[in-house]
């Protein structure tokens, strides 16, 4: 019986807690599964840019609308609102400055800028 326990014990141990016993792999098939899920991440950003990228090279309205947001284009005539918001400590929303920026006949751009009003 002590011989077996003499055998069995150090070759429970090594099992459990050498180079390549169960806790180790247990690490390793969470470092696996942790790769998988930023494999699979990955790929559907992969595959939102894709479409992106598709999207830009036959829509039109949506190359418009990218330039619009990103460049801060307006059409001529068209009248842009731009509220700041900041939160009071009672509840209200202040709105210090609205600007509202527009293009003339001519190109020209027209800022107004009013203000000062509160909103519950």
């Amino acid at each position: 019986m002590g011989i077996a326990a003499c055998i069995m014990g150090p070759l429970i141990g090594w099992l459990g807690f050498g180079d390549h016993g169960l806790i180790q792999l247990y690490r390793k098939e969470m470092e696996r599964q942790a790769h998988v899920e930023r494999i699979r991440e990955l790929a559907q950003q992969n595959q939102r840019m894709l479409d992106e990228i598709n999207r830009l090279r036959t829509d039109l309205k949506y190359i418009e609308s990218v330039a619009r947001k990103e460049l801060n284009l307006i059409k001529p005539n068209e009248i842009v609102y731009r509220f700041s918001k900041e939160m009071t400590n009672d509840n209200t929303v202040q709105i210090p400055n609205t600007s509202i920026q527009g293009i003339d006949q001519e190109g020209n751009s027209e800022t107004e800028v009013k203000g000062n009003g509160k909103i519950k």
